[in-house]
């Protein structure tokens, strides 16, 4: 019989919708009636494409006698964290402060109030590696709550004190120093396979965009080293397109095989961006292959984007395993292309005897250098026949920042590359955002199949929106775009804003957890503060308001602790900081038909720069009105060049401004 998971719009919760264990969704009914039965909570976060979330779920959560054991001493709520960001960081916060170290699946067990007093990961269904039981460890805590009620009561109440002063400490913001900040952030450069630090591995992609803001040697190279090698590794579907999450090694060869939108999203734009001034044919072909595989396997049929590809797959076997969809031998060469074909795969995707993976299978690379043309049949081929393979599970909820990101990448690659069905369908995605997640005048996280969710939205929702918004203002000319980001910066500002100028991940008037989160780093994905900075400055540079930019330069101030102490997890703040100092980033008009001359623009922006095109005559945005003369105005802080219809000249006016020491 379904539990009540069953009505959720969340596809990690509706996989356990036919446990035996009694969950609940995360809401005020399920604490009350922890107070009522006067007994702990568990509280279990994961998420559809977590590959040990499944592991854990097959060995407990589906047992009945431990669901037996959870139901008759504990409310048991099920969050996915992709729906509900804000549950997840605060309880993350606290199973990192008691253990040392965080992950998923998140198991934390609660007082009827709330309150975290013992977490970890995942619990194996017997003991090994000097962990208890999952069984052995819902026991001895029932036992503790039966016995000792008060003591465990009072640690909830200290753990939570201590985690909400962590929280709302301020630290002293210090001056930046960019070239200190830069040398930091390649300390740890991997000189060898490209990336930062050791095993495993996380595509640096906000960070690569911080270094590529500064057009020196130094960080340049670095920062396509590493896109080289992840282009060429196994991380990268040499197939398929898109990227895995990240690599269990330093070289980039094994993936862990789950395929994150949001990681596909930022890295589009990046490589998108550094194609537009490098030029290198391996980055036009990774970027086509990732928009193919965006349009092949994550849009919805309302035209948004979907969450994300499983790791796990049915191997020949019929049995749930890791990368089978993606990993070959020589044999499964064999019988799709023939000993020759094979012979020539092999070499060139790394195919060997032994296996770069398990059981003899290899992931794909592409380090051999071989002929793109000559292996373009063979992908096609191979591809083809992978395409017949039992498919990864697709978690196809649609996350409103993770969809805002993906616009703003998606828009700023279909200008770049003159590809105007890519930005028809960046623009299809933003009208369904709009239309099915703004809800009596707020916005909300989720949706899926067309039905928006509970949940309401975070701050990154909010801010990425934003960002994919104006990024569309600025491809399309389109005021209405332009007013929908300016609205949403609206909202954040109205309902967002914290004490010392920045902003918390929650609003005001969201439910009340036992402490407000407030992300500030940039991990993974871009903090949700750092995303607003962004946006704010696209805003100010289209309509050439001030307030804007000084509205940036107060939140990005309390960015600046994190920047100059760890700038790898500071990567979009490092970006802004470095446009603005050393970019001269740019307002550039295109006025008339010079659609070549548009592209140009485009390629060439300095880092932080705006590009809007229109014709003469056009008020919609304001950077475009009052132009009458055809040709690319070139702009700095609305002080315009005479416009320019060439692109060397219009290089010579994208040069930065000689600077005063």
């Amino acid at each position: 019989m379904p539990n009540r998971l069953a009505a959720s719009t969340s596809p990690y919760l509706l996989q356990h919708a036919d446990n035996p264990v009694d969950w609940w969704p995360w809401s005020a009914q399920a604490l009350a009636e922890a107070v009522r039965r006067e007994v702990p909570i568990f509280l279990s976060v994961g998420y559809a494409a977590c590959h040990w979330c499944h592991v854990m779920a097959h060995e407990s959560f589906e047992d009945p006698v431990v669901a037996e054991l959870l139901n008759g001493n504990f409310v048991n709520i099920k969050v996915d964290r992709e729906e509900r960001p804000d549950i997840d960081a605060i309880y993350m916060n606290a199973t990192t402060a008691m253990t040392g170290q965080g992950g998923w699946p998140m198991s934390v067990f609660l007082t009827p109030q709330g309150k975290p007093f013992y977490a970890g990961t995942y619990f194996p269904p017997r003991p090994a590696h000097g962990r208890p039981s999952f069984t052995q460890l819902v026991t001895a805590i029932a036992d503790a709550w039966r016995d000792r009620r008060e003591e465990v009561t009072a640690s909830g109440d200290h753990i939570a004190g201590e985690l909400a002063r962590l929280t709302n400490r301020q630290p002293a913001r210090p001056s930046v120093d960019l070239l200190d900040v830069e040398e930091k952030a390649l300390a740890d450069f991997d000189e060898v396979h490209g990336g930062f630090g050791g095993a495993p591995k996380f595509p640096p992609t906000l960070l690569l965009d911080g270094l590529l803001a500064h057009d020196i040697d130094e960080t340049h190279d670095a920062a396509i080293q590493t896109l080289d090698a992840m282009t060429r590794g196994g991380i990268h579907d040499q197939l398929g397109g898109g990227f895995a999450r990240y690599s269990v090694d330093s070289g980039w060869v094994v993936p862990h095989f789950e395929k994150m939108l949001y990681d596909n999203a930022l890295l589009l734009g990046t490589l998108a961006r550094t194609w537009g001034s490098d030029q290198r044919p391996r980055h036009a072909r990774t970027v086509h292959r990732l928009v193919e595989w965006l349009f092949r396997e994550m849009r919805t049929p309302q035209g948004a984007f979907a969450a994300s590809l499983d790791a796990d797959s049915l191997d020949a076997n019929g049995r749930p395993t890791e990368g089978a969809f993606y990993v070959w031998n020589r044999d499964q060469l064999v019988e799709v292309l023939g000993s020759e074909d094979a012979e020539v795969a092999a070499a060139a995707y790394t195919v060997t005897d032994e296996g770069t993976f398990e059981d003899g299978f290899s992931t794909l690379q592409d380090i051999a250098g071989a002929d793109p043309d000559r292996l373009e049949p063979i992908r096609q081929r191979l591809l083809a026949a992978r395409d017949q393979r039992p498919r990864p599970a697709r978690d196809d909820k649609v996350v409103a920042a993770w969809n805002g990101w993906l616009i703003d990448s998606l828009t700023t690659a279909a200008m770049i590359f003159a590809e105007p069905e890519w930005l028809a369908a960046a623009e299809t995605a933003a009208q369904h955002l709009w239309d099915t997640h703004l809800v009596d005048g707020r916005l909300r996280r989720t949706s899926r199949d067309g039905r928006v969710g509970d949940a309401p939205a975070v701050l990154e929702d909010h801010a990425a929106l934003a960002l994919g918004f104006l990024r569309l203002a600025a491809a399309t000319g389109s005021g209405e775009w332009l007013r929908r980001g300016e609205f949403l910066l609206g909202l954040i500002e109205e309902h967002f804003t914290a004490e010392d100028g920045g902003w918390y991940d929650t609003a005001d008037d969201a439910e009340e957890l036992f402490d407000r989160p407030r992300e500030l780093t940039d991990n993974v994905t871009p903090s949700g503060t750092s995303t607003a900075v962004i946006a704010l400055r696209v805003l100010g540079r289209l309509t050439g308001e001030g307030k804007y930019a000084e509205r940036a330069d107060r939140a990005r101030a309390t960015l600046d602790p994190i920047l100059t102490a760890a700038p790898r997890f500071a990567g979009w703040a490092l970006l802004d900081h470095t446009s603005q100092e050393y970019g001269a980033p740019a307002e550039i008009a295109v006025i008339g038909d010079l659609p070549e001359l548009l592209q140009q623009a485009w390629q060439v922006a300095p880092a932080g720069s705006v590009v809007v095109a229109g014709n003469p005559g056009d008020t919609q945005i304001p950077l475009l009105a009052d132009r009458t003369t055809e040709g690319a105005h070139v702009c700095r802080d609305f002080i315009c060049q005479r416009p320019v219809t060439e692109f060397s000249d219009l290089m010579l006016a994208l040069r930065p401004p000689t600077r005063r020491e």
